[in-house]
């Protein structure tokens, strides 16, 4: 019997590696490639029509109508060229199957963590991000959860070996989870029979802000010292929130919540990165004059608030970028696994924001959110080549084909099981 029962695990583990295509990192670019008439969409709101990319040992060295074409070439015509796609915070990399707990390693113990990083426990074999290349999706924010000061996300790109050849930007954020001042006693949006709580949850998620804040105090009294006796590691691994080399992400969607992460600037001088923020339009003219930027982490969602409008959420990006916030949309969506980033942006599209605007809100954006705008985020000259050619809008899920992406200028592979999938059945079927 229990031989059987080995065999059975055994068997689920053959089955579970063959059940995803072998995709192998490609290799350094070298020489020269050029992308050649296609309709370019440089990120930050310019289209050339008909234009040229020409890469060169995995950086752009020319782009436009005058570019010329050299070395390898791809005819791109009729096609469009886009800069690769950015999610802004996810947990690709650490969270594998939810349902198994052997490959959930997104939370730490403890409410106080700021000195986990987020980049050791990357997986650079996750089958989940075969998935995200083909939709167009290059880079990702990598975040750590759990607690309240959760640690320091980095930057990868999906395409390496391990996770120092993945990273891309490391340790750019600290991440803050603030406790929901949102009290629903009865169910959710306040109605049906919950049980009432033992404790306020309002006061219970005070008390756990104060408790950040006082931290933060410490650590500031801390590395005001000279010399230490004994090394503190939490207070030492927010050096780099206090000199700005680090952004604080505050995970938060409430207007009540954002006022309280405008008060960590105003204290602190923290450089602000919200999180959520399904309610910043409503404060939108605050967040700018405090230079706070949001990543709006799900449009394709209900609002929080039931007297919102039901469509609040698509209308949310038009809103901050008339008043001028600096946002960025993600895709947190358990369910999707973060393959619709794209079109999330197209919903922004079709509810006020302009096309453009709408895909620099998940390419240039995010890279200036990450800091990393200077090596990617648009298709332009001295940046690192992360592009896709679309044979169609990459924000519109009928005419989103990818036909090649590359990341650092090396043409990545775009295979994947749903993939092998679809060209069995399409032979079986004789589906032309």
């Amino acid at each position: 019997m229990k031989k059987t029962f080995l065999y059975l695990i055994l068997a689920g583990f053959i089955s579970a590696a063959k059940a995803q295509a072998t995709v192998s990192p490609a290799p350094a670019q070298k020489g020269t490639i050029t992308l050649t008439n296609a309709t370019i969409h440089v990120g930050n709101g310019q289209v050339i029509a008909n234009g040229n990319v020409v890469i060169t040992d995995g950086k752009i060295t020319a782009v436009g109508t005058a570019a010329s074409a050299t070395g390898k070439i791809i005819d791109c015509r009729g096609k469009n060229i886009y800069p690769g796609l950015i999610l802004s915070s996810t947990e690709i990399g650490l969270l594998e199957v939810p349902s198994v707990r052997a490959t959930d390693d997104v939370n730490e113990l403890g409410e106080i963590n700021p000195s986990i990083r987020s980049i050791v426990a990357y997986s650079t074999d996750s089958k989940v991000t075969n998935t995200l290349r083909p939709n167009g999706i290059l880079l990702g924010n990598i975040v750590p959860g759990g607690g309240l000061i959760s640690g320091s996300s980095s930057v990868v790109q999906f395409d390496a070996w391990n996770w120092e050849d993945a990273a891309y930007k490391m340790d750019g954020a600290m991440h803050f989870r603030m406790p929901s001042l949102l009290a629903r006693t009865r169910g959710r949006g306040g109605f049906g029979g919950g049980q009432q709580p033992q404790v306020d949850p309002v006061k219970r998620a005070l008390e756990q802000i104060e408790s950040v804040k006082a931290f933060f105090r410490e650590a500031k009294a801390y590395l005001a010292e000279p010399t230490h006796e004994n090394t503190n590691l939490k207070y030492e691994a927010t050096k780099d929130l206090f000199t700005k080399k680090q952004k604080l992400f505050i995970h938060c969607n409430i207007v009540k919540e954002m006022l309280i992460a405008v008060d960590f600037v105003k204290e602190f001088g923290f450089d602000i990165v919200i999180v959520g923020g399904a309610d910043s339009w409503q404060i939108a003219d605050l967040l700018k004059q405090n230079n706070i930027a949001v990543v709006l982490d799900q449009l394709h969602s209900l609002p929080v608030m039931v007297d919102d409008d039901i469509d609040q959420p698509f209308k949310t990006p038009a809103m901050l970028q008339k008043a001028g916030v600096l946002f960025a949309i993600n895709d947190d969506d358990e369910n999707s696994r973060s393959r619709n980033l794209a079109f999330n942006a197209g919903t922004a599209a079709a509810y006020g924001l302009a096309k453009e605007d709408a895909l620099a809100a998940i390419t240039l954006n995010p890279a200036k959110i990450l800091g990393i705008a200077d090596k990617t985020g648009s298709v332009e000259v001295g940046k690192d080549a992360n592009i896709v050619v679309c044979e169609g809008d990459i924000l519109d899920m009928r005419s989103n084909i990818i036909d090649y992406a590359f990341i650092q200028g090396r043409q990545i592979d775009l295979n994947n099981k749903q993939k092998e999938l679809f060209e069995k059945y399409k032979r079986k079927y004789n589906i032309k």
